[in-house]
This record gives C-alpha cells, structure tokens and sequence, in this order.
C-alpha cells in the first residue's frame, strides 16, 4: 500500500513539474501573429497585442495590453485600449498541436471611445464586424466572420460617448462591467452590462442581442430590461443637454430593436425637476410613463403615449421628434385636463413660473392645451390655460389695485380668490406673450387684457378692471416676484371725462377719486 502510495506521488509530482516546465517550453508569443490576424479579421480593425504569457493552471494566455483601431472615418486613435487581455484556450490542442483554439476573451479596465457621426447617421463602432477597408485580413469576405466564444468579458472599464464635431463635452461612463456567454457573429447571444453614470447614477441591462448585423453593428437586434438609478439628466448623455431639463430620476423599463426600429418603455420618477434652464427644481417627485418607436437609420422618432403625473395631477403628451442634426427637434402636443392645483403648485418653478414672495396657488384645478415646437434649445410653446375655484394664498391683489376694490365695496383680506382665469399664451426664448387674458376675482370684478414676460421676468402688461359699472384701465410692470400696478391716468380721464360738469356742484371729481384710490395724486 505504501509502495502504491509512493508511486502515485512520484505521479503527481511529475505532473507538476510538467505543469511548471510546459510554459518555459512553449514561448506563447508565437501565437500572436495568428491571435492578432483572427482578432483583425473577426472586427474588421485593426487589432495589436501585446506580450504573451501562458498559464497552464487557467488555461489561458493573457496579453500585457490590447489596442483595436477606430474606425479612420472617425479618428487614428485607439476604439479600445486595455491594459491587459486574457484569453482562454483549449490546452491540449495548444501543447501538443500548437494550435490556438480560444474559449475565452477578458479585457480588463479597457478605455472605450463611442463616437456618433456630426450628422448623427452612423457611430464608429457601426463598421465592427464588417469588411472595413483599415482591416488586414486575408481576403474580403461577405457576411459575418465564423468566431464564436463561449465567454465574452469586460472588466471595470471606461467608457466615454461623444459626437463629432460637437463642443459638448463627451460623457464618461465608470466601472463598466459586461458578461456575454456563448457570442456569436451569426446568432442571438445572452449579455449583461452595469456601469457608473456621471454623478454616480448605476445603469443596469439584462437581455440579448444579434445577430451582428455585418453592415452596420449599432443597427444589430437586441432585447433588454433596463434599470437606471440615480441618473442625472442634465449629466446622463440620454437628454440632449440644449433641453435644459436637469434632476435626479429612477427607471425601469424595456428596450427592443429590431435593427432597423427600437421601441422603448418604461417609467421614470425624477425628483428636483427642472424643465427650463431659467427655472427651478420642482418641490415634489413627478413621474412620466411613456412609450417611444425610433427610427434608427432616420435618427427621429414618434412618441404615441406619455403621461406626466405629479400625484392626481395628470398631463397627457404625444408627437414626434427629430434628432438627426446637432440639436434635437421635437412636435409635442400636451394636454392636461381638471388636474388638481395643490398636486401642481410644487412643479411650477420647474416650468419657470415665479409667484410674488410666500405666495402659493391653493385649491382648485387646472386645465391646459398645449404644442411644443421646434429645437429643444429654442423651444416655441403655443396654448392656452384655465384655472377655476382657486386661491392666491398670502397676496392681496385688493391691495395692489385699491381703486378697484374700494369702488366694488367689498373687503379683499390677505389671500386673492380666483373664480376664473383664462388665456391664450405663447412662450419663446424671446419671452412669453399672454393674450385675451380674463381674470374673475369676486372681491374686485372681471379683470382683463394682455401683455408679455421678458426672459428676465420683466411684466409689461395693459389690463382693464371692470367693476361698479366702470372700466378701469391699468398697467402692471415690475417682475414676476414683486409686481407693480400702475394707473393709467389717460385712459381713466378718457373714460371719466363725460362724467365731469355732469351732476351738482358738490359732487366731487370722479378722476380724483379714483386716482385717490390708486394712491397716486391726479395729474
């Protein structure tokens, strides 16, 4: 037995011994001419390695580093450069046939450039796999090349995404992790990917793709559930950043292409909203449930449903959208019908709206057709708002217009009661133009007019109170933030004037007392 014992250790001995022997006799480099050519010929770039080393306990040969080439249209710079690869092999074809049959691909902490066309047609991963004319390779082939992996890897890598020709500064994605089993060139293959957003946002997708489509890689099939968390929207890369929508938002949803059309949804909740550069965040979570079909090829996409909720106030949006140029386009159409004031209060600083100093919008509801046209960064918003049965809480509009309340007798306390409120509105990057304004305040009368709001948040505004069987014509100036109501004395004297010389001598001067009531002297 022991003799028995002493043998099989004598064995295993040898065996190691042979182990540790077997890498000093075969130099692993002699396999890099063909790993490069098989690399080359299955990207269509060209593919450099570096240092060989075999490790016969892995079953694997790793390289120091590993360099693809971009595609030349693009840059001369690197696609891909890692640090290190690591290739998996069969070892007994390779000690004793030499030959170098890969089961296995590893790149660690890979630098990863992803770059869209100016005109935003192809990226510069779209030639990979195809007959690329910067690639060496024996003879030009159609199709596919006949590589398969039972295990495709990237570890901790970078990846950053820009745009030719953009000054935008390109967006880098940390701590890329992707795991593909049994890839393939010709057929569908399992994936998963996790990476570091900017602003440590995690994005997560479990699905799977190709075919490779060998014309054109960014158009190959794929299937996936998405998870994002933590995502920054003015910092993601998803929203193009001329939109000026900022916050921090959670998804879930689904992406499927088909090569030629994605179709994505899902549901986004963002809290500190902010829809324009000059506003700011919201004071509550708002989410969006939406539906997106995009045109790969034409870059531009429909958007048949879409509903932005914030608590039981829901607006509905559809339309299209354009992102084939430097600055997406869109043709949005919103509507949001009996939505709660108390649920949208919160938003309105999102959307630029600014109220005086400690004044809030209480009760009642709200009711809003709108279109949105044209580049995100020049956006034209055309329509018209309703709201009912509210209430300015902390602004005595009776106070800024005390002619008005004084002749209609009535007590107008420290909050201003909307009965009704309408108009037609237009906001620009110009400003915003309100017309056929109509404003029901019972304390006061019907107030009416029109004006604008320079982007500085400037009013210059002519309105007419009717009240007591008067007109009283008026003019707002000031800010959104602190407003001023000043009389117009020539158009009440125009009004006033048949009144004068009429009645007995006693009876006072109707403009002096109306301009009394204005806090002003009569002029």
């Amino acid at each position: 037995m022991k003799r028995i014992l002493k043998i099989l250790a004598i064995i295993v001995g040898v065996l190691i011994v042979i182990a540790i022997a077997i890498p000093f006799f075969i130099d692993a480099n002699t396999f890099r001419p063909t790993l490069e050519t098989d690399l080359t010929t299955a990207l269509g770039r060209p593919v450099k390695v570096g240092n060989l080393s075999l490790s016969l306990f892995s079953g694997s040969v790793s390289a120091d580093d590993i360099s693809i080439a971009d595609d030349p249209a693009f840059s001369k710079s690197a696609f891909v450069q890692a640090k290190s690869l690591k290739v998996g092999v069969e070892m007994m074809p390779l000690i004793f046939s030499k030959q170098l049959n890969v089961t296995e691909l590893t790149l660690n902490q890979p630098e990863i450039s992803l770059v869209r066309s100016e005109n935003s047609e192809k990226w510069n991963f779209s030639s990979l796999g195809g007959n690329n004319k910067s690639a060496t390779q024996p003879a030009a082939s159609s199709g596919n090349p006949n590589l398969s992996v039972a295990k495709l890897n990237v570890n901790n890598g970078r990846l950053t995404v820009s745009r030719a020709g953009s000054e935008e500064k390109p967006h880098v994605y940390d701590k890329v992790n992707i795991e593909v089993t049994t890839f393939s060139f010709t057929s569908s293959f399992p994936f998963k990917m996790t990476a570091q957003l900017p602003a440590d946002g995690s994005l997560k997708l479990d699905g799977k793709a190709g075919p490779i489509n060998a014309d054109n890689a960014a158009e190959t099939p794929l299937e996936a559930k998405v998870t994002i968390q933590k995502m920054n929207l003015a910092a993601s890369g998803f929203i193009d950043p001329a939109a000026g929508i900022s916050g921090i938002a959670d998804y879930e949803g689904t992406v499927t292409s088909d090569g030629h059309q994605a179709k994505t949804e899902g549901k986004l909740t963002a809290t500190n909203l902010q829809v324009v550069k000059k506003g700011s965040p919201a004071g509550k979570p708002v989410q969006v449930t939406y539906s997106v079909v995009h045109d790969l090829a034409k870059q531009t996409g429909t958007i048949p449903q879409c509903e932005i909720a914030m608590g039981k106030a829901v607006a509905h949006m559809t339309g299209t959208y354009d992102a084939h140029g430097k600055v997406t386009s869109v043709n949005l159409k919103v509507s949001g019908q009996g939505m709660p004031v108390d649920d949208l209060e919160a938003i309105l600083p999102a959307v630029g709206v600014i109220l005086p100093p400690k004044a809030t919008l209480k009760g009642g509801t709200l009711a809003t057709t709108m279109t949105i046209a044209g580049p995100v960064d020049k956006l034209v918003t055309v329509g018209n708002v309703k709201l009912e049965n509210s209430t300015l809480a902390n602004f005595n509009l009776g106070s800024k217009l005390s002619a008005i309340s004084a002749l209609s007798g009535k007590s107008t306390g420290n909050d201003t009661t909307i009965q009704n409120f309408s108009s037609d509105v237009r906001v620009a990057p110009e400003g915003t133009k309100a017309d056929n304004i109509n404003l029901n305040v019972p304390q006061i009368g019907v107030v009416t007019g029109g004006g604008t709001v320079s982007p500085a948040n400037e009013l210059a505004f002519k309105m007419n109170a009717a009240v007591g069987g008067m007109g009283i014509p008026f003019a707002v100036s000031g800010t959104t933030s602190d407003p001023k109501f000043v009389p117009d004395v020539k158009g009440i004297a125009t009004g006033l004037l048949k009144g004068l010389g009429q009645g007995n001598a006693n009876q006072q001067n109707p403009v002096n007392n109306v301009m009394g009531l204005f806090k002003k002297k009569p002029q």
